[in-house]
């Protein structure tokens, strides 16, 4: 006797369509660094900067600097400068130093951090500044450009 067999071929077929249709869907994941490039001012101010503004200055050799210090690291090596961002933030929060955010009414410390480089420093080495600038706990990180020479 025979015994009936389920016929597999049509629900093949539909897995086969499902799989096309999710590999077309799916978006793939963006590997790259979400920029805003800063257009050029219309004139040049001296604007003194704001006392609780970190700036990371990174030159063409890969030295890092924080508020125009001299180097404490370089861009391979970038340990001592996530120490003194992270040592800073803690003494803000140590000593009080809060803000409120006016977009959202959340109150913290002040941690937004800037990061100039010069326009021929390459863009792996700009993001490795970024990406340690983040593990240090700034949020946000901005890029500035400017006239560096450097």
């Amino acid at each position: 006797m025979n015994r009936p067999e389920i016929n597999v071929t049509p629900l093949i077929d539909v897995l086969l369509v499902l799989l096309i249709i999710f590999m077309i869907v799916t978006p793939t994941r963006p590997s790259s660094l979400e920029t805003r490039v800063p257009s050029e001012p219309a004139a040049t101010r001296d604007v003194a900067p704001h006392p609780d503004t970190i700036v990371i200055r990174a030159d063409r050799l890969g030295n890092l600097s924080v508020n125009n210090s001299g180097p404490i690291a370089t861009i391979a090596e970038p340990d001592e400068m996530i120490d003194l961002i992270r040592s800073t933030f803690a003494a803000r929060r140590e000593n009080n130093a809060f803000r409120t955010d006016p977009s959202t009414g959340k109150t913290d410390i002040e941690r937004t951090v800037f990061i100039k480089a010069p326009k021929g420093l390459d863009y792996g080495s700009v993001a490795r500044v970024v990406d340690s600038v983040k593990l240090a706990g700034a949020s946000p990180v901005s890029l500035q450009i400017d006239r560096l020479e450097q």
